[in-house]
């Protein structure tokens, strides 16, 4: 069933992610993309801050443009648990009642909003690359589907709150403002029946030496790369050039890379100031992700790849043959300027 009285639902929420006291960089995206919308429904923005000993991130999501913080604190919260976050944020949501909720699209953003669309029944649209609002002030919410071939715009025209994930890296942050929101705490109700699960013990996976999204310089390989002994020329590139290893869908499947560092509609949007393609095709669904770098320079045995189209500098040749030599150009030039700099020292 839909909701007869939708007027009653106001405002912006965007949802803070956060681990042992350090706020993931999605969140301040999240913010600038609620502060947009807002705009167009003269709305405040608020932030959903959940945690233990965290009020000096509230502080900062405040410095960033929220007009309110709320903020629940509570011991059982220092760490993710699905079942008590979702209670307190549900709890929330169906009090206050805001118009649009949106959540980061990463693993911890991913489960908590599942379960609190299930329980305040609205919808949720995942892993969006565009929102925006209609003549109606409905929220678009664009995703890709079939594997990025198609992107889908999605209503949620009956329901309340309109609920969306937002992959990291889509939009910018913003900047630090200057005008002056409000904190307000929120009374924290834990039940027995969300302590059936316990944290015990946390492992962290090995990810990328650099993540892409925040890297000056990212080289990336795609499927012409052929075999995982020649993937290592797009890491010792990557080396040299102090930068971070991307790639597309091929490699992923190949588990030459993680999911972390895949490019495109159905991975991470990157805007570094040189990217460099190596044996990628350049179909639609990589170069979306690309389309924000400053410099993009494709390396291709193909001249009608699709990838010089979007590139400023195009390589037309065996990568085998190309990058070796660029590897050895570089790392003679970064010995040359050791050997300077030890001249030069008094």
């Amino acid at each position: 069933m839909g909701i007869s009285n939708l007027g009653e639902w106001k405002g912006i929420w965007a949802f803070a992610e956060q681990e042992e006291g350090c706020l993931a960089e999605v969140s301040l995206e999240l913010l600038s993309v609620a502060q947009f919308l807002a705009k167009k429904r003269m709305a405040e923005v608020s932030v959903i801050l959940l945690g233990y000993g965290v009020e000096s991130l509230a502080e900062q999501l405040l410095a960033w443009g929220a007009d309110r913080v709320f903020l629940a604190e509570h011991p059982t919260l220092e760490k993710y648990s699905t079942l008590p976050y979702a209670r307190v944020t549900s709890n929330l949501i169906t009090e206050i009642k805001p118009e649009f909720f949106l959540l980061p699209a990463t693993s911890l953003g991913s489960d908590l909003a599942a379960r609190v669309a299930a329980r305040v029944n609205t919808g949720l649209s995942a892993h969006c690359t565009h929102l925006d609002i209609n003549d109606k002030g409905e929220l678009r919410q664009v995703v890709p589907a079939f594997g990025g071939k198609v992107m889908a715009t999605i209503l949620c025209p009956k329901h309340r709150p309109q609920m969306a994930t937002v992959r990291p890296g889509v939009f910018r942050k913003g900047e630090p403002q200057k005008k002056r929101g409000m904190i307000e705490r929120v009374p924290v109700e834990i039940r027995p029946e969300d302590l059936k699960q316990k944290v015990l013990e946390v492992h962290r996976g090995k990810g990328p030496a650099r993540a892409i999204e925040e890297a000056d310089v990212v080289v990336a390989g795609g499927a012409g790369i052929g075999n995982k002994d020649d993937w290592k020329w797009v890491e010792r590139l990557a080396e040299v050039l102090n930068g971070a290893v991307g790639g597309t869908r091929p490699p992923l499947d190949e588990g030459w890379i993680s999911e972390d560092q895949m490019i495109g509609q159905s991975g991470k949007t990157i805007r570094p100031k040189l990217y460099i393609g190596i044996g990628i095709s350049g179909v639609i669904q990589h170069v979306v992700g690309i389309q924000d770098a400053q410099v993009i320079i494709a390396i291709n045995h193909e001249p009608r790849a699709a990838i010089f189209q979007s590139a400023d500098l195009g390589v037309i040749g065996d990568f085998r043959k190309i990058v070796p030599l660029v590897v050895d150009e570089l790392e003679k030039s970064a010995s040359s300027a050791r050997v300077d700099r030890a001249i030069l020292q008094p």
